[in-house]
């Protein structure tokens, strides 16, 4: 069954006006609004910045996230690694690199303690994978994640600005069932990428959807007002009978609640008309 839910975040104000942030100090406030808005889930984001305050970093923190989750019914099943921007995977300095898989591991084990199954792993902007060599050394540290991934039953959503040609072929490098694809409708629209030709690349391993609109080789707008065909993208869904997340990372302002509202009321009306059989 499809799940909407939101990133974290985005019904609160900016954290220090950052566009999106874990928002320190104040995260439980938004699992009540989550479920004024009859969302199911909360993808947390885990920043390099005062990330061992992150509460998915501690058994404190797990155990709060389990106390919101169980007061309110929005569940976190999803994660973003956002750390993994500054210090990526692949990074050809070895000291980001070690530290991204020593944070990263830890993540798997606290997603695993707390029932989250999927993990974005952001392959864009400053992390995109840019060379053959950028490609080989996130295939060569996701290799050696195999044994965990599989043990604690976590995939990890691989979210990258890749032709679907490249992204498909280096899903067939990688090689392994535990890595899926986090698609970001907006992301992709900016790119000019026709969804046919993603979906018919990776469609079938998809496992977490970003709604957000943007304009060709532009930014994040109101949904609905750039360049996402959602209508293709939600009838793509459809056709190959996606059963994951759909999270919120829609525009938003200082302040969060009255767009995101607008945005939710103008896109699930569209995703119940063409994944109706899948609520």
């Amino acid at each position: 069954m499809v799940k909407f839910g939101v990133m974290q975040g985005r019904l609160l104000p900016k954290l220090n006006g950052r566009y999106q942030a874990h928002p320190t100090g104040y995260w439980q406030d938004e699992f009540e609004l989550a479920s004024s808005f009859l969302l199911d889930v909360i993808e947390f984001i885990v920043d390099i910045d005062e990330i061992e305050k992150n509460p998915l970093m501690t058994i404190e923190g797990l155990n709060a996230i389990n106390a919101e989750a169980d007061r309110t019914k929005v569940r976190v099943e999803s994660i973003c690694a956002d750390f993994l921007m500054d210090v990526p995977l692949h990074s050809v300095q070895s000291d980001n690199s070690k530290i991204a898989k020593c944070y990263l591991n830890r993540l798997v084990e606290s997603a695993f303690r707390i029932g989250v199954t999927n993990i974005v792993i952001p392959c864009v902007d400053q992390s995109a994978l840019r060379s053959s060599k950028d490609k080989s050394r996130l295939c060569d540290a996701l290799d050696k994640m195999r044994p965990l991934l599989k043990d604690r039953n976590i995939t990890l959503a691989l979210e990258t600005d890749l032709s679907p040609k490249s992204f498909k072929q280096l899903l067939r490098d990688i090689d392994n069932d535990q890595i899926s694809v986090n698609y970001d409708i907006g992301n992709s629209a900016a790119l000019g990428f026709n969804p046919i030709d993603e979906f018919t690349a990776y469609g079938d391993r998809m496992t977490n959807v970003h709604i957000k609109d943007r304009t060709f080789n532009g930014g994040s707008v109101f949904l609905g007002s750039g360049d996402a065909n959602f209508p293709l993208v939600f009838a793509e869904l459809a056709a190959i009978d996606y059963s994951g997340l759909l999270i919120m990372q829609a525009y938003r302002d200082d302040e969060g609640v009255r767009l995101f509202s607008e945005q939710l009321d103008w896109i699930r009306p569209l995703a119940k008309k063409y994944l109706k059989d899948h609520q």
